[in-house]
């Protein structure tokens, strides 16, 4: 049990990553009922984004000055990506049947991923990405952060809460909130909900942008494949929150991230469990944490349950 601060310490900057992705899921989702798929390697072109403003930047200049000039560029990279794809593969499919979208979204990831792996310099192989230098910080005896996890701590509750007060507080905001009740009456009351829906793909791909600089500082290297599974956790973690609510999807990636690092940590010490314990059974438990709650709470941990559009 001494290592149990640690490993919440592990499974919170873990679940403040997802929550950053899950984000950008659940605002499309709240505004326009879609499930975007390729929203995962959306998070890929934004690591690749922000290495590029790196290679760009002289040589010998400070991570700390850095970083910001990063996420500026792979915001840029993963807005223009975002937006591009709800005008010319998602907005003339707005009013056909659900699948139909849900298809384009898996096709679109595809591509988007061969894009990246056949154009980008050297992509076909992990390429290196800046990581901090320096010791982690000591907490208590049997606790340190790591200066990545510290970074992704600090920076994943301060852009979910301006996004909440953005939405609860600004005219868009409101503009937002009015489009996901009822697009069609938001239109009559003079909303241009073409902009708010590509303002809802556009601030759901600058937190991703953001997520991959904290994730490629971490790790230390960005690959072309790096958004599938990260995605796909980040969706589970969107609907473990509640799929709709800003600050579920981060309740959520949290709960997955907790639910990762105790698995792996702790799984392999129950006597007859030592088979499904370890890292290759993480994505394994995290899953099986979503059906016991979407069995107990169909709506999510912060979902509200709410009648069906006619």
């Amino acid at each position: 049990m001494h290592e149990l601060p640690q490993q919440l310490a592990n499974g919170l900057a873990l679940g403040a990553l997802y929550g950053l992705i899950a984000i950008g899921y659940t605002m499309v989702y709240g505004i326009v009922q879609l499930i975007n798929f390729a929203h995962g390697e959306i998070f890929m072109i934004g690591g690749f984004g922000a290495l590029t403003a790196y290679i760009a930047l002289p040589s010998g200049t400070s991570l700390l000055v850095a970083i910001p000039l990063m996420i500026v560029g792979g915001a840029i990279a993963a807005v223009a990506v975002a937006t591009a794809a709800e005008r010319f593969a998602y907005r003339p499919l707005r009013n056909a049947p659900r699948l139909a979208p849900l298809i384009t979204a898996i096709g679109l990831s595809i591509v988007l991923q061969q894009l990246v792996w056949g154009l980008y310099p050297d992509a076909k192989k992990p390429r290196s990405f800046p990581e901090f230098q320096g010791e982690s910080f000591k907490i208590f005896d049997n606790l340190y952060l790591q200066r990545a996890d510290a970074f992704v701590l600090v920076l994943a509750p301060a852009c979910m809460l301006a996004l909440g007060l953005f939405v609860a507080k600004s005219r868009s905001g409101r503009a937002m909130q009015a489009t996901a009740q009822d697009p069609d009456t938001a239109k009559l009351m003079g909303i241009n909900t073409d902009r708010i829906i590509v303002m809802a793909f556009a601030i759901g791909a600058a937190f991703a942008a953001v997520a991959a600089v904290a994730y490629g500082l971490d790790k230390g290297q960005i690959n072309f494949e790096m958004g599938f599974i990260l995605g796909l956790k980040a969706f589970t973690a969107a609907v473990l929150g509640g799929i709709g609510n800003i600050y579920g999807a981060m309740v959520g990636g949290v709960a997955l991230g907790l639910a990762e690092a105790l698995s792996i940590a702790y799984i392999e010490e129950i006597p007859g469990m030592q088979q499904l314990g370890g890292g290759a059974w993480a994505n394994v438990w995290a899953f099986v944490l979503l059906i016991v709650v979407l069995l107990v709470r169909p709506q999510g941990l912060l979902g509200e349950r709410v009648a069906d559009r006619a």
